[in-house]
């Protein structure tokens, strides 16, 4: 086990209790792996054996999007984040998982928010300007980029502030009002405004780029999400003949990594924003044998196998509530010769695959990578599966 691993938090957080965020804080991070491992192999013991699970070397302060809500508590502005299951405000100064930068510019922006006038938002009368500050930072390129959730485009000195605040963050590269005017739980608006920069960031991973803006999905453990993307390559065993369909291909990442060992990449989405990023990655990298479409994975696969379309290699990668059946009776159709399922949610993998072991398929190796150092029990999961 790496040494960094067995490191201990010594600051233990102040405001852990009440934001229920880090309920492993106090635990060694050995101990942290050995819970989620005993977990995630208590989840899949009946598929065959776990490898382990792969723990990070950065444990602490690896969130690269940070995300804080500006809002009012009796009576005085505050800025931190939801206490779980509620709307009540935890003040937080700081927080030991998420990146040093983003939170000292959060901090920064409370502290401008009073010389310009700008009223943190109330959710109980809906006054007020800033409701949310959102940060993403480029693990790897080192860009920044801040957004300013707003109730309206109008924000005053808006100049001003922004100098004020590249003057004690130079290292920003882009900033973004989102106008959300909802009474909403939603974070962000469907309008925005690029006030300096060009609106979005690029970060490397696995040897290519990704832009990212405020709405793109992209992993916040970087350093986790390239373990976890390599070993799924290992997984797919690639050797540069391979026709693969990225199923919830979200931006492109897992096609666009694939696509370097393989004749053809096609990626499906439900979601047209990530399909347009997905596009543009593939252009910015220069991508020639990946194409992406907005549609329905499910009826995607059904379609081309109603066409004769082979697939050697599937993989999958949804969302924590895993694949419904009709997914997965459409993969059966389709019938890749191997699948690479990657998972967020041990229970819903082992779900899934009871169904694909059930019509045709065997899972070959397992392994679990911690996206998600001192929060909770659950893990990251790859598995293998070949058709029988």
């Amino acid at each position: 086990m790496e040494k960094t691993q067995n490191k201990q938090i010594k600051s233990r957080c102040p405001v852990a209790d009440r934001c229920g965020g880090c309920n492993l804080i106090d635990t060694s991070y050995a101990k942290q792996l050995e819970l989620k491992e005993k977990n995630l192999i208590k989840q899949l013991k009946s598929f065959g054996k776990v490898e382990g699970i792969i723990g990070s070397k950065e444990p602490i302060h690896y969130r690269n999007k940070v995300h804080a809500v500006f809002g009012m508590s009796r009576k005085k502005p505050v800025y931190g984040t939801y206490k779980a299951g509620t709307h009540d405000i935890i003040p937080v100064n700081g927080c030991l998982i998420e990146n040093e930068k983003a939170s000292a510019i959060i901090k920064t922006i409370a502290k401008l928010c009073p010389s310009f006038k700008i009223r943190h938002y109330d959710e109980d009368t809906g006054y007020g300007l800033l409701r949310h500050v959102l940060i993403r930072v480029g693990h790897n390129s080192g860009e920044i980029m801040v957004t300013l959730v707003v109730v309206s485009p109008i924000f005053p000195s808006k100049n001003n502030f922004v100098k004020a605040l590249l003057k004690e963050h130079p290292e920003i590269t882009t900033i973004v009002l989102n106008i959300n005017d909802k009474r909403t739980s939603m974070i962000l608006g469907d309008r925005e405004q690029t006030i300096y920069g060009k609106g979005y960031i690029v970060d490397k991973l696995c040897g290519k780029t990704f832009k990212i803006s405020s709405k793109s999905f992209y992993q916040v453990n970087s350093t986790q999400t390239e373990v976890l993307y390599n070993k799924a390559m290992e997984f797919a065993g690639l050797t540069g003949k391979e026709r693969i369909l990225d199923a919830y291909c979200g931006t492109g990442t897992i096609g666009l990594i694939a696509s370097g060992n393989a004749k053809e990449v096609i990626g499906v989405e439900s979601n047209k924003d990530a399909v347009k990023d997905a596009i543009e990655n593939s252009k910015h990298n220069k991508v020639g044998n990946a194409r992406f479409f907005a549609a329905d994975a499910g009826k995607f696969m059904v379609d081309a196998a109603s066409r004769g379309e082979a697939f050697d290699l599937v993989f999958m990668d949804p969302p924590r509530a895993g694949s419904d059946e009709a997914f997965l009776t459409s993969l059966e159709k389709l019938a890749p010769k191997r699948i690479v399922y990657v998972s967020c949610n041990p229970e819903t993998l082992a779900r899934d695959l009871k169904h694909l072991t059930n019509h045709g398929y065997r899972v070959d190796k397992m392994v679990g990578v911690d996206m998600f150092p001192q929060v909770g029990e659950h893990t990251e999961a790859v598995v293998k599966l070949d058709k029988e």
